[in-house]
C-alpha cells in the first residue's frame, strides 16, 4: 500500500523546498520508490495569470488528487506538494467559502503523515503570492480546520538542514517498518527520530504564533 505524506503550510513556508529535499533524501537513503506530486494550484495560476474564480476552485482541488492518484498507482510513497485542503483554505480566506472543506478533508484523512510548516523563514516574493500579511490568517485556518476534524499533524521548523532533519524524524515512526539495515544514514536519523514520538500538537494549534515559542526538538536533552 501506497503511504502518502502531505507538505501543508501558507505561502512561502518552503513546502516545496522541503519535498525536492525529501525526495531526494528518500531517493538515496532507502529502497522506496518515492515520487513528489507539486502543487497544481500554482501551475494554474502561472498558466492563466490570475487568481482562480470560487467556481474554479473545485476543479483545481480535484485535480490535485487525481494527479496524487495517478503517482499512487506506481510508487510505494507520495510526496503531497500540497493537498486539496490547501485549496479549500485558500478558497475560505479569499472567498468566505468553506465548500471544499468536506471533500479536501476526506482526502486528507486518508494521509499517513502531515507535516505543516512553521512560520519561521523569511518571506520571498514570486509575483503570484499574495504577501506576509496572508500567512498568518492561512496558518491559523489550516490548523483549525485540522484540529476540527480530529487530524494530526507535526510541525516543522528551521531552515534548509534543520528543516529536513525535523522532517525525517516526524516521519521516523511511519517509515521505520519499512527500512532495512543496508538503508544506512536514513535508518539512523530514524533510531534518533523515534525520540520524538508520533504527531505533534500544540496545545494552542489554531494560534500561529506559538510556533515562535515551541520547538519539537527543545523537548529533547542535548547530546
Amino acid at each position: 500500500m501506497t503511504l502518502h505524506i502531505a507538505l501543508v503550510g501558507a505561502e512561502s513556508t518552503g513546502k516545496s523546498q522541503l519535498g525536492v529535499d525529501l525526495l531526494d533524501h528518500l531517493r538515496s537513503q532507502t529502497r522506496l520508490r518515492c515520487a513528489l506530486v507539486g502543487e497544481f494550484l500554482r501551475e494554474w495560476c502561472e498558466r492563466e495569470g490570475r487568481t482562480p474564480r470560487p467556481d474554479e476552485q473545485r476543479s483545481i482541488a480535484e485535480e490535485q488528487w487525481r494527479r496524487a492518484e495517478a503517482a499512487a498507482a506506481d510508487h510505494d510513497l507520495v510526496l503531497h506538494d500540497t493537498t486539496p485542503l490547501m485549496t479549500a483554505v485558500y478558497s475560505e480566506q479569499l472567498f468566505g467559502d468553506t465548500s471544499l472543506h468536506p471533500f479536501a478533508l476526506r482526502i486528507q484523512a486518508r494521509m499517513d503523515a502531515t507535516l505543516l510548516m512553521a512560520l519561521d523563514l523569511p518571506w520571498v516574493g514570486d509575483g503570484l503570492r499574495d504577501g506576509p500579511h496572508a500567512q498568518q490568517p492561512t496558518d491559523r485556518l489550516l490548523r483549525r480546520a485540522l484540529r476540527d476534524a480530529g487530524l494530526g499533524y507535526s510541525l516543522v521548523s528551521g531552515a534548509g538542514p534543520e528543516r529536513l532533519r525535523q522532517a525525517l524524524n516526524a516521519l521516523g515512526p511511519l517509515l521505520r517498518p519499512h527500512l532495512g539495515r543496508e538503508d544506512g544514514l536514513f535508518g539512523r536519523l530514524l533510531q534518533r527520530g523515534e525520540q520524538l514520538g508520533g504527531d505533534w500538537r500544540c496545545e494552542r494549534c489554531d494560534d500561529p504564533a506559538c510556533e515562535h515559542a515551541a520547538r519539537l526538538l527543545e523537548r529533547q536533552p542535548r547530546a
